[in-house]
């Protein structure tokens, strides 16, 4: 495929391709659903996490929807004119804002977030629920390594 390379290298290259493909596919399928609700992902993600998790700042936030703080900020922005979420300077600390879902934003992601979890099912449906025990312990590897692995070059 790619002439004379390393053979640890081309299975390497092409197990990443195959690993985007999928998951531009997957994504695909769910965002589509999104858009009726007027949710982009990372609004459904802040959303989701507050839901489940309940208030939190917004580090963990941006932690939590991996994301940058600028986007981060941008998201909340617009959840909040939506009258879905409110920010509060946190007691403890008032260098912190915690973020936490108002009861139309409650009411919304309750509505919105079951929808979301069936089309990510529907869209991973061609996998066993076997595999895809495997695969979420693959991904959690493949992301825990390659994470170890930037922090490792970054301290060199």
């Amino acid at each position: 495929m790619f002439g004379v390379i390393d053979p640890a290298i081309e299975t390497s290259v092409q197990a990443y391709v195959k690993l985007v493909r999928a998951s531009r596919a997957v994504t695909a399928r769910v965002v589509g659903r999104l858009h009726e609700s007027d949710l982009t992902p990372n609004q459904l993600g802040v959303l989701e996490a507050l839901l489940h998790l309940g208030p939190l700042t917004l580090r963990d936030l941006g932690r939590k929807i991996l994301t940058s703080p600028g986007n981060l900020t941008d998201v909340i922005d617009k959840l909040e004119r939506r009258k879905l979420v409110r920010r509060t300077i946190c007691p403890e600390d008032r260098r912190s804002v915690r973020v936490a879902l108002t009861e139309e934003g409650r009411m919304l992601i309750e509505s919105v977030f079951p929808l979301h979890a069936a089309a990510i099912h529907h869209a991973m449906a061609p996998l066993s629920l076997d595999e895809l025990a495997i695969l979420s312990h693959l991904l959690r590897r493949l992301g825990q390594g390659a994470a170890n692995r930037s922090r490792s070059n970054a301290d060199s």
